[in-house]
């Protein structure tokens, strides 16, 4: 692989902290698949290739909060999905639950923007039409979570 291929879009500008996302969607990745201590995945993921142009500290954030919190996050996404979470695919729950963290955890952060980016990490990493799931997950979690950001938006 060259550095051209490194990421799944390259020809994308990619902010430091959509970065920070793309690698705290892997760490929840390794995460899922192995099991290992967020801060063997952490370590891990800072020395992939391009870290250095990531939010470090938003990464470290998106992973070890989502990872502390999954228990709850899966609590919170469950109801909201058709099938089992055991049944999604790695990523698409790797981002349901970033996603789910960032709504519940980053006001900051407008709703849309959250889900934008989500459904991006989906179309970059995940299945065909994954991020069509990922989104529509995600937008009712938002109405949840968010309700009173939601229904302003709803009014424009």
């Amino acid at each position: 692989m060259n550095d051209k291929t490194t990421h799944a879009n390259p020809s994308k500008n990619r902010t430091p902290r959509h970065r920070a996302r793309e690698f705290a969607l892997q760490g929840l990745y390794q995460w899922l698949l192995n099991n290992e201590p967020s801060s063997t995945v952490a370590k891990n993921i800072r020395q992939a290739h391009g870290f250095d142009k990531a939010d470090g500290d938003y990464f470290a954030s998106l992973l070890n909060g989502t990872i502390s919190t999954s228990p709850e996050l899966r609590e919170t996404i469950a109801p909201l999905i058709d099938r089992g979470i055991a049944e999604l695919s790695p990523i698409e729950h790797g981002v349901l639950l970033l996603g789910a963290y960032e709504l519940k955890n980053q006001p900051e952060i407008p709703y849309r923007v959250v889900i934008n980016e989500a459904v991006e990490l989906t179309k970059s990493f995940g299945g065909i039409d994954g991020h069509k799931y990922v989104n529509g997950v995600l937008d009712k979690l938002a109405g949840k979570l968010r309700p009173d950001e939601v229904a302003a938006d709803a009014r424009r």
